[in-house]
């Protein structure tokens, strides 16, 4: 009996307390009205154009070119790449579109090159240069959704350049005459252009 009576009056001491200290805070709300400064009471200067800049997003990373590794790239390690992209694409001469183009001689075509087929206008619009060139091909499959923004192609891209090397070098011999390949200054255009993209 005692035992639950002391513990009747501890919740009582308890429960007292919870309700006096509500009772301290809503008489002190009504004895402190609190006022919002119109201005920071103390500024940070920051430099012209800091928070734009440093808020600006930098872009897409520096695509590594693949024109100095084509001549040497393995077309064979290419067509077993290639045959990732077997289900939508065909390629074989005069073979038929399936969900993407027949690649046959996509190199150095334009974009677009099949007029039996229906290209997205966020492919025909893409890139620097209206056909197929190396470094189209090269930014294409590095990941086709940033090349071309809104392109149908849901393939996620390749990451290693000299996969893609291969891949390009194989789908150069898909071709009655393959296109050239890149010349030491187109080489050298690349790779300088490459490191000042990346700052180096």
């Amino acid at each position: 009996m005692s035992s639950s009576l002391e513990f009747n009056k501890l919740a009582a001491g308890v429960l007292c307390g919870g309700l006096l200290l509500m009772g301290v805070g809503k008489f002190a709300g009504v004895l402190v009205h609190p006022e919002h400064l119109e201005t920071n009471a103390y500024t940070v200067e920051l430099p012209e154009g800091g928070a734009t800049a440093a808020a600006a997003p930098a872009g897409p990373a520096p695509i590594e070119p693949i024109l100095g590794l084509l001549a040497s790239a393995d077309p064979a390690s290419g067509q077993k790449i290639a045959k990732k992209c077997a289900a939508c694409h065909d390629f074989t001469k005069g073979g038929p579109n399936k969900v993407g183009p027949n690649l046959y001689g996509v190199v150095m075509a334009a974009k677009g090159h099949h007029a039996d087929f229906s290209y997205s206008d966020a492919l025909l619009s893409s890139g620097e240069n209206d056909h197929w060139s190396y470094s189209s091909l090269n930014h294409f499959l590095k990941k086709p959704k940033d090349y071309a923004p809104g392109t149908k192609m849901g393939f996620a891209g390749i990451k290693k350049a000299s996969q893609r090397a291969d891949l390009v070098a194989y789908l150069r011999t898909l071709a009655d005459s393959p296109a050239a390949l890149p010349t030491a200054e187109e080489i050298q255009a690349a790779e300088d252009a490459f490191k000042a993209a990346s700052g180096g």
